[in-house]
């Protein structure tokens, strides 16, 4: 038998508020936080609504070095 995801909850929540008001995620920014605190809580794999946020967060760390490693235009 499976154990519940962690953070199902949360991931409901998203769910609700992006519907409530047409999936714009500024609107649900509060509900959001509360999924990333629930994931910072959790090892890496043991929540798969998580899974989303942390493939984002290894997104946006290839992003900041990529662009670290950019030199600015001269000017």
């Amino acid at each position: 038998m499976s154990q519940k995801d962690p953070c199902q909850k949360q991931a409901c929540e998203i769910q609700k508020c992006l519907q409530v008001n047409n999936y714009v995620e500024s609107k649900c920014e509060t509900v959001l936080q509360e999924m990333r605190k629930c994931c910072a809580r959790y090892s890496k794999g043991r929540s798969i609504c998580c899974s989303g946020l942390e493939k984002e967060e290894r997104e946006r760390e290839k992003f900041k070095v990529t662009s670290e490693e950019i030199p600015p235009p001269p000017q």
